[in-house]
């Protein structure tokens, strides 16, 4: 596989330790930190903990050494990778579900709370306190 002429100008990280903590935020929602132990110890589900690890770590794991892999040997976007390797091809496909995929997670995380501001913010009330604390003591 030939190399493209062009030069591309990439950022690195600086330590490995920030790569994998960076890694571990973007892979691990706040849903599996605080929800989903609570939920699992309040209903003793201590043997479905464990199998769901196994199976995080059965898929999760050659999915992520293949994105690394790609990303390494092409130095491009999800999208320019697969146009790389594989060029005009359902491939290519994969790597715009990626970046959408991404778009959705974001949206996911950032549109609810956007919302929940707004609607504050126009009811003149904080976000930390309800409206219901707010009447009790009037």
């Amino acid at each position: 596989m030939e190399k493209s002429s062009h030069k591309h100008s990439r950022g690195l990280w600086n330590t490995r330790l920030g790569f994998v903590l960076a890694a571990s935020g973007s892979a691990v929602g706040l849903g599996n930190i605080w929800k989903f132990p609570y939920i699992v110890g309040q209903n003793g589900g201590g043997a479905f903990v464990l199998v769901y690890i196994l199976c995080t770590i059965a898929v999760g794991l050659p999915i992520m050494l293949a994105e690394f892999t790609i990303g390494r040997k092409t130095s491009l976007n999800p999208v320019g990778a697969f146009q790389s390797l594989k060029p005009d091809t359902h491939w290519v496909k994969i790597g715009y579900m990626g970046v959408v995929a991404g778009f959705f997670i974001l949206s996911f995380y950032t549109i609810p709370f956007s919302i929940f501001s707004l609607i504050h913010s126009f009811l003149g009330a904080s976000p930390q306190t309800p409206t219901w604390l707010k009447e009790q003591k009037a």
